[in-house]
């Protein structure tokens, strides 16, 4: 069984000019909700089932997935409160079947080469798998640098930056190692898990140059539209 956690439940501040009313995973580009796009390219992919993360507004979430996807293919893990990246994470692996889950947010399409992602991961026994895209001339992300062995050893803040890597926020995670961290209800995945796994032999990043699109902020939701069909 191949399996994805999906993290929908985030509120979409920054884009609450563009859509007032929605999580932002539900944002409508070209008249279907933004996550349609991740779920058919996580099919594509082999991915048979599904955990979704769910918080802000998660009725409206709920309806499109009853109406959409086969109910044996997907679980609901719902916050009753924000837990953080982290946190959701955590709580959606309590009912994770596999040993190794595929984690990706909810605002961003990557499509990204399951089968050797999956490899990698493997092959590099990590605690963690990070997909690495390539970019040139960026601030709204901090850059990811890996050693000549793909280890992660280090997130640098977001600067303006020529070239180099960003953290494409999509993860494959071995899920007893990640639950043994005994990590508390709330947490940031990104300051509390991954900053400090750096150096430890436990987080890789794999280098995948796909097609990448985060609808964070309205620009981007606006190319979102344009680019996707």
């Amino acid at each position: 069984m191949n399996e994805a956690i999906i993290l929908a439940g985030g509120i979409g501040t920054r884009l609450k000019s563009a859509v007032p009313d929605l999580p932002k995973c539900m944002a409508p580009v070209n008249g279907k909700p933004f996550i349609a796009y991740i779920i058919a390219h996580l099919q594509q992919q082999g991915i048979n089932r599904f955990i979704f993360s769910l918080g802000y507004k998660h009725q409206y979430f709920t309806e499109y997935l009853q109406q959409h996807l086969s109910a044996e293919s997907y679980t609901i893990v719902t916050e009753q409160e924000p837990l953080g990246t982290g946190g959701a994470i955590q709580l959606a692996c309590s009912v994770v079947q596999s040993e190794n889950v595929l984690v990706t947010n909810g605002d961003t399409l990557y499509t990204i080469q399951f089968a050797t992602f999956m490899q990698f991961h493997l092959n590099k026994k990590a605690a963690c798998g990070l997909c690495l895209k390539p970019m040139e001339h960026f601030d709204r992300y901090g850059a990811v640098t890996i050693n000549e062995n793909n280890e992660i050893i280090a997130f640098h803040e977001k600067k303006h930056t020529e070239k180099g890597l960003i953290n494409g926020g999509v993860y494959l995670l071995n899920v007893h190692r990640f639950l043994a961290n005994k990590l508390p209800e709330k947490f940031s995945f990104e300051k509390d898990y991954l900053e400090q796994k750096t150096g430890k032999n436990e987080l890789f990043g794999y280098v995948q140059d796909e097609y990448f699109i985060d609808i964070g902020i309205p620009d981007d939701y606006l190319k979102a539209q344009a680019e996707l069909s």
